[in-house]
């Protein structure tokens, strides 16, 4: 989750790959996964769609114990705002969520007023969606 994403846990990025255009979306969930390296794209195992992930330095070691690497992954759900904007996020935004635009490489990100519910993104703009105005 977001809130639970030490600094020191990021520490090691050196670049953030963006599968579809973060400016288009209002919020992504965050997480740390456990990858077996620290470049390239990794397999994604969760319902929706992975929409970025981190590449760490070669100065990243792997856990002791597993061998592998802690890597942030960027992904959505099918019941997020992008693809269901009257849905459960209509407003408001889930815990691991944050706003792409506020996110880069070693900054974990946070909840704005437009990953909340507020001004409608770019993307919604343009299909005329419309979010409450409260």
């Amino acid at each position: 989750m977001s809130a639970l994403i030490d600094p020191e846990e990021i520490a090691h990025e050196t670049e953030l790959v963006w599968l579809e255009d973060p400016t288009l979306l209002d919020y992504v969930r965050q997480s740390l996964d456990r990858l077996p390296s620290r470049r390239g794209k990794p397999a994604y195992h969760r319902d929706g769609r992975m929409v970025g992930y981190a590449i760490l330095g070669k100065d990243a070691k792997p856990s002791r114990a597993s061998g592998t690497f802690r890597r942030r992954v960027f992904w959505l759900l099918p019941h997020d705002r992008d693809q269901q904007p009257d849905g459960l996020y209509e407003t408001g935004a889930p815990s691991e969520a944050i706003d792409p635009r506020t996110v880069a490489p070693k900054v974990k990100g946070y909840k704005t007023e437009r990953s909340e519910g507020g001004p409608a993104s770019p993307a919604m703009i343009a299909l005329g969606i419309v979010l409450p105005a409260d």
